[in-house]
């Protein structure tokens, strides 16, 4: 079974910067992790390859420095890596990102499987993945928690819809959103860390896309215009209580009533 994976470089911290022309964040040079659901679903890949042989890939949209999430997944037991790198790339909304997602995965060969984390968590939309089946016209099942049956022709699994669980089959190729739940994503190998640190990464630009359109990547493609984006304020002001327990119940009580919780 030939797997790929979508993953993102999102903001380590809360403590992003954004671009106040654009109001996309700043990339570069900021501190950044892989998108944590995106573990979740690099995790379910390789659980994938192990039980019926194949081959996983990675591949992600983003600045050069991109590549240090590849050499995670690459440590997780991904195979092959590809970035999507070029300035015309930049500021893009969903639609746009699955868009030139949806590009680079035809060029990353042939699959059976697509596989996305639920969401971003620097955007949160949870829209990428379905957006990406439609570029490529492939069925897709979102907030996969389990996947009961591999088979010949499709996959068998559970979809988490809040007030039931639904048990669907859908047939390859075809993307799979998956949710938290599904597994416990492993610990990057050290032994696979170092066995591919010199392991090639596919670096594919604008001028490398089978369908080059200006109109339909980075912010011109993007109907999505932000008016306003800011990182969250941090407040860590607090007050200690010292005394005994009906004094500091008092001291509470008042703090509420002040601040008119109650």
């Amino acid at each position: 079974m030939n797997i790929i994976v979508c993953i993102k470089q999102v903001p380590g911290s809360n403590k992003a910067e954004v671009d106040p022309v654009t109001g996309v964040l700043k990339r570069d040079g900021n501190d950044t992790k892989m998108n944590p659901y995106d573990l979740y679903a690099v995790e379910t890949a390789v659980r994938l390859k192990e039980q019926s042989g194949g081959k996983v890939s990675v591949i992600t949209m983003g600045p050069p420095s991109a590549e240090s999430v590849i050499r995670e997944a690459f440590a997780m037991g991904a195979d092959e890596g590809f970035i999507l790198t070029d300035r015309k790339f930049a500021g893009a909304d969903v639609l746009a990102t699955s868009y030139t997602i949806s590009q680079g995965i035809k060029m990353a060969g042939e699959y059976d499987l697509i596989l996305c984390g639920k969401q971003t968590t620097d955007g949160d939309t949870a829209q990428v993945g379905p957006e990406i089946s439609e570029y490529l016209n492939i069925p897709c099942i979102a907030n996969v928690t389990s996947i009961e049956e591999i088979g010949d022709k499709g996959l068998t699994v559970l979809m988490d819809m809040q007030t039931a669980i639904e048990k669907c089959f859908i047939e390859y190729p075809c993307l799979v959103s998956v949710d938290k739940d599904i597994f416990l994503p492993r610990l990057p190998s050290y032994v696979k860390m170092k066995a591919s640190k010199d392991q090639k990464i596919n670096f594919i630009t604008y001028e490398d896309l089978p369908d080059k359109d200006e109109t339909k990547v980075g912010l011109n493609g993007s109907p999505t215009k932000v008016q306003r984006i800011f990182p969250p304020s941090v407040n860590d002001k607090r007050e200690l209580f010292s005394g005994t327990a009906e004094e500091m119940t008092e001291t509470v009580l008042t703090k509420l009533k002040e601040n008119k919780f109650i």
